[in-house]
């Protein structure tokens, strides 16, 4: 509990100190400082101690006004006034805390136009599994989780289909998704011989070696086909464009707690890219963000929605995003009926993110 202590306005010599005292403890209070307004209690002179007695009420909040600021009981330790907690050890105690939070990316949502084609092709020409799907009649949506693997372990995309619309924009500002296979070019004959869309046709990749694809689902959304060996998580990025790559990086590894994996700069082609995320991009789905040289604004439609990321704490996640230029555009707290634990946020571009409670989300799958 907090506990203030208000005095009138006094200033002692440098050989006085103040004594303060609740109806259960006392204070020693250095001889520098000075306190005022309206007291509460009685005050007891001599010539080296001012001892003011407070009749501790908790109902009431009293300030040391002249100080700027309310002092709890536990700044006075030993003798003497604890010098209060500045907001920069607060902060820098929640970014820290950020560093070694259980975090994973958990999975990507979008809308889609119809869910039963869309799961088709995913499951037919990607490869996916579909792993579990929901009707929400009341809030008029369906939506489908698909992956490589279950929810618990491995990277999922969970699409959403809002009753009657049949459409998105998908904007110029997302890019695509990214699935690690181990022939690029059988997967693309796959793609073509159940009648999918292939934009690019196999070949390296602008400025590598890595043989590569593109393919779009049947609502206009693009996979980039990346030829590797077995990985765990096939479903292995998601690209988005920046305007502001310095201080997209700085954030994600600020407030996200993720490390910057590589990144790569293609001035020829006019671009620059960084992967980031939570442990090798071989094993684990990543963010990819581009920037495009002059390119700071992007129309971001209205199809991709957000990336679900696990977190031990929504409320001190929140924080840690605040400190970092992001916006908070769900408080944390639990989501009514369900009561998993959440909080939504935009980073600077506005792409928007949600941080889930760990527990909650286990209890949710069971």
């Amino acid at each position: 509990m907090l506990r203030t202590v208000t005095v009138p306005s006094l200033s002692f010599s440098s050989s006085t100190h103040l004594k303060v005292s609740t109806q259960n403890t006392s204070y020693l209070a250095p001889h520098s400082l000075k306190l005022s307004s309206p007291l509460i209690g009685n005050i007891n002179r001599s010539n080296s101690t001012r001892t003011v007695t407070c009749n501790y009420n908790p109902s009431r909040r009293l300030a040391l006004l002249q100080l700027g600021t309310v002092i709890p009981q536990s700044q006075f330790l030993s003798g003497t006034l604890a010098p209060a907690r500045s907001s920069e050890v607060t902060d820098q105690n929640v970014l820290e805390w950020v560093k070694n939070d259980k975090r994973r990316m958990l999975h990507v949502v979008y809308n889609v136009g119809d869910l039963d084609k869309t799961i088709k092709f995913y499951t037919e020409c990607l490869g996916m599994k579909l792993l579990r799907r929901r009707d929400i009649p009341e809030d008029r949506y369906s939506n489908a989780f698909l992956g490589y693997g279950p929810e618990d372990t491995n990277f999922t995309v969970e699409l959403t289909y809002n009753y009657g619309v049949d459409k998105y924009d998908i904007g110029d500002g997302f890019g695509h998704f990214g699935i690690a296979v181990e022939d690029v070019a059988r997967t693309v004959d796959l793609v073509k011989a159940k009648g999918g869309k292939v934009t690019r046709e196999p070949a390296p990749v602008k400025g590598g070696s890595t043989m590569i694809a593109f393919v779009e689902d049947p609502n206009g959304y693009k996979f980039e086909l990346l030829e590797r060996g077995l990985t765990p998580e096939p479903l292995c990025q998601v690209m988005l464009r920046v305007g502001d790559l310095d201080r997209s990086i700085n954030f994600y590894k600020k407030s996200f707690g993720m490390e910057l994996l590589r990144r790569r700069d293609n001035p020829e082609y006019k671009y620059t890219i960084a992967l980031m995320g939570y442990g090798p991009e071989d094993k684990n789905a990543v963010l990819e963000l581009t920037y495009n040289y002059g390119i700071t604004e992007y129309n971001k439609g209205n199809g991709y929605t957000q990336i679900a990321i696990g977190t031990d704490d929504v409320y001190k996640s929140a924080e840690a995003v605040k400190l970092c230029g992001g916006k908070i555009i769900r408080e944390p707290g639990p989501i009514p009926v369900i009561k998993t634990k959440i909080t939504a946020c935009l980073d600077p571009d506005g792409w928007k993110s949600v941080f889930v409670d760990n527990v909650d989300f286990f209890k949710e799958l069971e």
